[in-house]
């Protein structure tokens, strides 16, 4: 796959590494933590420019990241609570649960989007409940992009740094976020099993 992407980038350039991070978000096959440390390793042979490497990665994150956040915009809280009542199982939540969550958000969402534009595994669902509490889009974007630059700018330095090492990087991250992955999947299937228990309870 390395082979794959890295020749795919020499031959499009940074409209190659653009496509790729907004793919990465919209459904993500390829990783941004293998896209963007394998551009850098291009932009350090010459083939690139460093600065635009950075620059259409974090546009291409971004403008995949907002699709999202329109999704969760038409989707809105009003619906969401209906779907909660009708099979919150599933969504493992009540409605109540939806209402304090979004208390949370308003009050925390400006950090989390940011915080979350940083973390494997999140980076993309961040942008869920923010449109669906309905953030304000110039904050959203701003926040978005800012933590988005700073992460596509370190992927893309240190492989740019590591040279023929680029590999390690991708080899290293990748995993990690796999692991984030499938610990989320493990906590939603605890959550769908004991769904309901401490309502049953009490």
């Amino acid at each position: 796959m390395f082979d794959w992407i890295v020749s795919g980038i020499e031959k499009a350039g940074a409209v190659g590494v653009f496509l790729l991070m907004l793919a990465e978000n919209i459904f993500p096959p390829i990783p941004s933590e293998v896209v963007m440390p394998l551009a850098g390793y291009v932009a350090s042979r010459g083939d690139l420019d460093i600065y635009a490497v950075v620059f259409a990665g974090t546009l291409g994150s971004l403008i995949g990241t907002t699709v999202w956040y329109y999704a969760g915009r038409t989707l809105g809280s009003e619906r969401l609570r209906i779907f909660a009542i009708r099979h919150g199982r599933w969504l493992t939540m009540t409605p109540e649960e939806i209402d304090r969550a979004a208390v949370w958000f308003d009050r925390y969402g400006t950090w989390a989007v940011f915080l979350g534009r940083l973390i494997p595994g999140v980076r993309t669902l961040i942008s869920l409940p923010a449109g669906i509490t309905g953030m304000p889009i110039l904050r959203f974007i701003s926040y978005s992009a800012v933590g988005t630059a700073l992460w596509t700018a370190a992927l893309a330095i240190a492989g740019y740094g590591m040279g023929q090492n680029y590999a390690l990087i991708g080899r290293f991250v990748e995993p990690v976020s796999n692991w984030l992955l499938i610990l989320a999947a493990a906590v939603y299937a605890y959550r769908v099993v004991t769904f309901g228990h401490k309502r049953d309870r009490r």
